[in-house]
């Protein structure tokens, strides 16, 4: 796991403002001011088709759907990240509990939290919250944002 430091510098450095416009008001929260979806209310959370999981801030691919599994907890799960680089990891000691925060790599946007309570091979849970991610099921385009 890619630890960083709390004061660690990413590619993508962009205003709050143009934050919340580029990822509305409900994404902005999840993913910049590190919000948690209620449990079973995401967008994701039973989907089941084919394709890739796309960073919502960035559009970076984040996670395969052939990693993705039912663990029961309201949140979309995966095994593992599409690639090793696509995340970064930073300890969280937020609400009484020590956890590990997942984010997106070039932008440092939350995405959630990875445990060690998922199946084989990893073991691994990624908690991810739906709104800090964008589907594109397989064979169609993603979605394009203006250059950063």
């Amino acid at each position: 796991m890619n630890f960083i430091e709390r004061d660690h510098k990413f590619e993508i450095t962009i205003d709050d403002n143009e934050w919340h416009e580029r990822l509305g008001p409900t994404r902005y929260f999840i993913c910049r001011q590190a919000g948690t979806e209620r449990p079973y209310t995401g967008e994701y959370e039973t989907t089941v088709e084919k394709g890739i999981y796309y960073s919502a801030a960035t559009l970076d691919p984040l996670f395969d759907s052939s990693d993705k599994f039912d663990s029961g907890c309201g949140w979309p799960s995966f095994t593992k990240p599409i690639h090793e680089d696509a995340v970064v990891y930073r300890e969280d000691l937020s609400h009484g509990m020590h956890r590990i925060e997942v984010l997106d790599a070039r932008s440092g946007s939350h995405l959630g939290h990875v445990f060690n309570d998922g199946p084989a091979p990893t073991g691994l849970r990624y908690c991810i919250n739906s709104a800090a991610l964008i589907f594109v099921k397989e064979g169609e385009e993603k979605p394009k944002y203006k250059p950063f």
